[in-house]
């Protein structure tokens, strides 16, 4: 599976990434979206939001010689990646673009394991893409993560359930 990723006008994403598909030539594209935990009169709501404003990610079986499928799609900015590599997403971009097909495009609660004094992500979304948490918001039960995409310093709040390593060894039937 190959996966490319256009910067687009935030308010055309959702009918650019319909275009793509209805096109044929795309198997899959969506304009990720993220769900993050807002309290609203004392309750903590979940509410969906872009992930990456801006951003189309499309993914194809086989490989894009020409970007033909993009003629006459108004809104498209740009591609992101490298001319060189057919603006194919590499490495951590492509991992990162990967685990959001795996979600089909959203990012929900994730799980956060306590070590001790430390705190990790355990969802694979943001491995890829060197993710880490950087704050958390235990009322709200939120977390904001940094993480980098397409070189650029990224970050996010999201949803968030907190876990200490010990209930999870528990709940697995492991014990230290």
């Amino acid at each position: 599976m190959r996966a490319y990723c256009l910067f687009c006008q935030t308010q055309r994403c959702g009918v650019i990434a319909s275009l793509l598909e209805m096109r044929g030539e795309v198997s899959r594209a969506f304009s990720p979206r993220i769900l993050k935990r807002q309290r609203k009169q004392g309750v903590n709501v979940d509410r969906a939001y872009d992930l990456l404003p801006g951003y189309v990610f499309f993914f194809t079986e086989k490989e894009l010689v020409d970007f033909s499928l993009l003629r006459g799609i108004d809104g498209v900015i740009r591609r992101i990646g490298s001319e060189e590599q057919g603006w194919q997403l590499i490495g951590g971009d492509y991992d990162f673009a990967m685990n959001l097909y795996r979600k089909d495009g959203m990012v929900g609660q994730i799980t956060l394991i306590r070590e001790g004094d430390a705190v990790r992500l355990s969802d694979p979304l943001f491995n890829g893409c060197s993710g880490t948490v950087a704050q958390i918001d235990y009322r709200k039960q939120r977390a904001r993560v940094n993480y980098c995409f397409a070189g650029m310093d990224c970050f996010t709040w999201v949803s968030c359930e907190l876990v200490r390593k010990t209930e999870m060894e528990t709940e697995n039937g492991h014990s230290f």
